[in-house]
């Protein structure tokens, strides 16, 4: 296993650590919107894709004997950025919508 391959193993599994924890309070969060719809599954699915996305980029992106640099499936990353970014905005969108008015 090569530097290289060591950091990326470390990132995807830090990065999966983090992201699936807040997917998982994103979830808990969305209850809260009412969002339905295409809506309600963006600001559901948004971030735990998004966590499952960047991961396997790190780490689909680094296999290979004696590899230094990544492959093309590190755009896994960038996707899985989108995903997450979607998510996020939508969810927060959702929950600045359905707060209750003071």
């Amino acid at each position: 296993m090569t530097e290289f391959q060591r950091g990326f193993a470390r990132a995807g599994h830090a990065h999966a650590g983090v992201l699936v924890s807040l997917g998982l309070l994103g979830l808990l969060f969305a209850e809260a919107t009412g969002l339905s719809g295409v809506l309600g599954w963006v600001a559901r699915l948004g971030t735990p894709v998004g966590a499952i996305l960047i991961s396997a980029g790190f780490f689909f992106s680094s296999m290979g004997a004696g590899r230094t640099r990544p492959n093309r499936l590190i755009s896994l990353v960038w996707v899985g950025a989108v995903a997450l970014a979607a998510g996020v905005v939508t969810l927060g969108v959702g929950l600045l919508i359905s707060a209750p008015a003071a």
